[in-house]
């Protein structure tokens, strides 16, 4: 496991602002949109000094990336103030754009703080069943070529509600997820934010689907299309995390989603945003 994070946190310098990342040897059909977020932040890193750190990206899944092959990131300097910087990263594969993203940078900053709240109801992690555990049992008698989603993940999940992927019914467009990465990396902030954004594309989207009584395995066309993320404060990501997620809003085949991620003490130090194809098919 700790070999798949390093090779999704590992980025190759080609030339001045232009990085080269891989995708980990996985049976996928498309690159997995939170590694070209996470791949595309940390060439944005590359380019910023180390006394700022990112608050916030905005990005936007423009085509299907190809697991076979590289994933050129280059990136754009738009601005570098006395407190923001700000960048713009574009990924690129057979010359074409297959995603692009803004980002901003803070110098390290004292000023007024409030947050919301780690919902009471919440379980703790510890005594809920752990999501590939779950999807072992339930998938178990489906033919190989259609157990791909058992692949493996190097974040460790546990949902709150699951719902059976193959039997699923109509529940409230509200999910709670616990998380947390399966290696520890320490408490580097840049490489922590790089796994928080690459768990946070996990199960925002299909949070969209819940009130439909829908998944992946039944008759939905699903793609993320824009997806942005705000960093509130450092966190290791080794350590659980609740993913609250809900979806105020389905229309024109799309489905909009919020999540905000909270430490297990209560500590809130991400929100999440992402609208996302739900096409009937």
């Amino acid at each position: 496991m700790e070999k798949l994070v390093n090779v999704v946190l590992t980025l190759e310098p080609i030339e001045v602002n232009l990085f080269r990342g891989v995708s980990p040897p996985e049976d996928r059909i498309r690159i997995f949109g939170g590694q070209v977020v996470s791949q595309a932040l940390l060439a944005a890193y590359r380019t910023v000094s180390d006394d700022r750190h990112c608050h916030s990206l905005q990005s936007y899944f423009i085509r299907p990336g190809d697991p076979t092959i590289p994933v050129l990131y280059q990136v754009e300097h738009s601005r570098d103030g006395k407190s923001f910087t700000t960048r713009r990263v574009i990924a690129i594969q057979k010359g074409e754009q297959i995603f692009n993203m803004a980002c901003s940078f803070q110098v390290g900053e004292q000023g007024f703080d409030h947050q919301s709240t780690l919902p009471a109801e919440a379980p703790k992690p510890e005594t809920l069943l752990d999501d590939a555990a779950r999807l072992d049992t339930e998938f178990a008698h489906l033919p190989e070529q259609m157990k791909q989603w058992m692949r493996a993940r190097p974040i460790e999940m546990r949902p709150v509600d699951p719902v059976d992927p193959l039997k699923p019914k109509p529940a409230a467009a509200l999910q709670m997820t616990w998380l947390r990465a399966k290696s520890d990396i320490g408490d580097d902030v840049v490489m922590n934010q790089a796994l928080l954004a690459y768990a946070s594309d996990y199960s925002l989207l299909s949070t969209a689907l819940r009130p439909h009584g829908k998944t992946w395995f039944t008759g939905v066309q699903t793609a993320s299309l824009d997806h942005i993320l705000w960093f509130h404060r450092p966190t290791n990501f080794s350590r659980w995390h609740l993913y609250v997620q809900d979806s105020p809003s389905a229309s024109g085949a799309r489905g909009f989603n919020r999540g905000t991620l909270y430490r297990e003490d209560g500590v809130l130090v991400a929100s999440a945003a992402q609208e996302g194809l739900i096409r009937p098919r």
